[in-house]
């Protein structure tokens, strides 16, 4: 007879959240029979076991990427309490802020069924002034060593607020290089001339909800058929050249058999759809929470839908965590001399993504996928590109000209021409971005291309302390605290909309 053997191997301990009460409990992270989960023990509600990445394989590849650590010199809080009971942010995050977010209202004109933000069921108005919204915004700004680069108007329904543009205008007068709004598209679609005001005002991308290409995901996920509202939103868009990035929230059984076709209903609509981030649905605010296993997504799980539905064209392979491309960052804050401004250094275990090109030379409905790592060794780049950064922080005489001049030389050693599609001159990308610092050259580089990522945010049931810390997408809130995603969602949202919230009642009178 028989008997298979359970493979347990514990990789960490940490801390993580108790799914009924909300208390910070102590957990470990295991491997067992190939899956990596995540374990704790609240005395009043009992042991609780949620599956943290589906696949140790992908797990393990990815922890080469680990990120750096920047912490922030002038934190919001004092550092009293243990993580995560104190977040706002204090001394013990590790990264900066890369994106900023601020919930303008929690009013929305959807009542979905799968809202993290437990939008317009609370019962009160939660509605920041415009003064208060502006300090939020110079918090972010006034953070140290790097100012936040980039705002998210989020809600709620940012665009339900009338004076959404003004805010639009407000955060491009406060300094932020890049504002975008998160919305789900509907005044954007019944309001023709609000995308071109949005534009106007300084908005660079429609953050889209856009869960898939047929009418069941959005009646099951949004509570009705969405999707004409959604062409209709991304058309207006496109009229006023105003950038797009689709956001399904993955939920299997649900819509897990359109990944293939949403990427290829973005890579139809390049000439404003700029990417596609996934989001596996986050089992907070009023998401149904009884099927967690059941219905969980994690990272690999996503990245091996792509691969079925792709036929092998995108690989689980193909992919890398944003943390990946710190060496970027690295070398062109070093050819400025001075550190990065900003570096996408989320922890290893948050994101991954890659860039698809988009080969249409063997004809009308023959095209191919080709992930970016087919025509460039990244990990080869990577490592020169921080090589180039070494030398450079370590000085000598005309280090800057004889570096240049090495990056000339070894970019082409990355590159598999075999592969590269022909109508992209890589080499020539490469070297103006990395050598001249053109960004325009990026144009060439994303025509017929697509970046498709996954963010998997968290929820109580797979919330660990380690991607927390590592957080670089933060919510600023009325009282100062910038405050991480996943803790915010999990913990904070409530007491947050409670303290600076009115009754709707009392709102309207």
């Amino acid at each position: 007879m028989f008997v298979s053997k359970v493979i347990f191997l514990k990789i960490k301990d940490t801390k993580s959240l108790c799914p009924e009460c909300g208390k910070p409990l102590d957990a470990i992270v295991y491997d067992e029979d190939g899956k990596v989960l995540i374990k704790k023990t609240c005395d009043e509600h009992g042991e609780f076991i949620n599956t943290y990445w589906s696949n140790d394989e992908i797990y393990n590849r990815v922890n080469k990427y680990e990120p750096s650590i920047t912490h922030v010199e002038n934190p919001c809080v004092e550092d009293v309490a243990s993580c995560p009971a104190n977040c706002g942010l204090c001394s013990k995050h590790e990264t900066s802020t890369v994106l900023g977010l601020i919930d303008v209202t929690n009013r929305c004109n959807l009542r979905c069924p799968v809202c993290f933000a437990n939008a317009a069921a609370s019962g009160r108005l939660f509605e920041p002034t415009q003064d208060e919204i502006r300090q939020m915004l110079k918090n972010l700004r006034n953070l140290k060593p790097h100012p936040t680069p980039a705002i998210q108007y989020a809600g709620g329904e940012p665009t339900v607020r009338k004076d959404i543009v003004e805010l639009v205008a407000m955060a491009k007068e406060e300094g932020f290089t890049h504002v975008q709004i998160a919305t789900n598209g509907l005044k954007l679609a019944m309001k023709e001339n609000l995308a071109q005001e949005l534009k106007d005002a300084g908005l660079n991308t429609v953050y889209l909800a856009f869960d898939g290409v047929t009418p069941e995901p959005y009646i099951n996920n949004r509570g009705r058929d969405l999707l004409p509202y959604k062409l209709d939103a991304i058309e207006n868009c496109r009229k006023a050249n105003l950038g797009v990035v689709l956001v399904p929230t993955l939920i299997k059984g649900v819509n897990d058999h359109q990944v293939g076709e949403i990427i290829k209903f973005a890579l139809d609509h390049s000439e404003n759809i700029y990417g596609v981030n996934f989001q596996p649905v986050s089992f907070a605010g009023r998401t149904p929470s009884d099927q967690v296993e059941e219905q969980r997504i994690t990272i690999p799980d996503f990245v091996q839908i792509i691969e079925e539905q792709t036929d092998g064209e995108v690989k689980t392979s193909d992919f890398y965590p944003p943390s990946s491309v710190e060496p970027i960052a690295n070398f062109i804050g070093a050819l400025d001399g001075e550190k990065p401004r900003v570096t996408l250094n989320c922890h290893q275990h948050c994101g991954i993504a890659t860039y698809i090109f988009r080969d249409k030379t063997e004809g009308p409905g023959k095209d191919k996928l080709i992930p970016i790592n087919r025509f460039i060794d990244v990990d080869l780049l990577f490592e020169k590109l921080d090589g180039y950064a070494e030398r450079l922080m370590g000085g000598g005489f005309a280090i800057r000209k004889r570096v240049l001049a090495s990056a000339t030389r070894d970019i082409p050693k990355v590159l598999n021409n075999k592969e590269t599609p022909e109508n992209i001159d890589m080499k020539r990308i490469l070297l103006n971005v990395f050598t001249k610092r053109s960004y325009d050259a990026l144009g060439d580089f994303s025509k017929d291309s697509m970046l498709i990522s996954c963010m998997h945010f968290m929820d109580p049931f797979n919330f660990d302390e380690d991607r927390v810390k590592k957080c670089v997408i933060h919510y600023a809130t009325p009282d100062g605290r910038i405050i991480p995603f996943c803790t915010y969602n999990s913990m904070y949202r409530e007491s947050v909309e409670e303290d600076f919230s009115t009754p709707l009642k009392k709102s309207k009178e």
